[in-house]
């Protein structure tokens, strides 16, 4: 069960990176261009419709909204662009990671958000 559910998501990962390769190739029909953009961008999105902390329901979105989105977008997407964006979906998820990179990255977020803090605590005590 769980080996399902993992083969799951990682086939709504490859089809939410799919669709965002899709909302960016000029091949693309404008609509749906718009409608793959919003669904890759609720994909990417920490922010859902429904919290995910509230039980079964929070969800929801995720397991059913999402995919939803996902297939009303390869349905109406011509299959010379799906499979072009299904192939370069491949490509990014091969790649390696990078986790220095990602070190890096948060790091830096880390030192921005202190300073930040020490600006507004320095403009607070004034």
């Amino acid at each position: 069960m769980i080996k399902k559910l993992k083969a799951a998501a990682l086939r709504v990962k490859n089809d939410a990176l799919t669709t965002y390769f899709v909302a960016r190739d000029p091949n693309t029909p404008i609509v749906v261009r718009l409608l793959a953009l919003a669904i890759a961008a609720y994909a990417m999105s920490p922010v859902d419709l429904i919290p995910d902390f509230i039980p079964i329901v929070g969800y929801l979105d995720d397991i059913i909204l999402l995919p939803l989105g996902i297939m009303l977008v390869i349905r109406l997407t011509p299959t010379n662009v799906i499979e072009a964006s299904r192939a370069k979906a491949a490509e990014v998820i091969a790649r390696p990671v990078s986790h220095t990179a990602a070190a890096v990255v948060i790091t830096a977020w880390l030192l921005c958000a202190a300073a930040f803090g020490f600006l507004v605590l320095e403009h607070s005590a004034r």
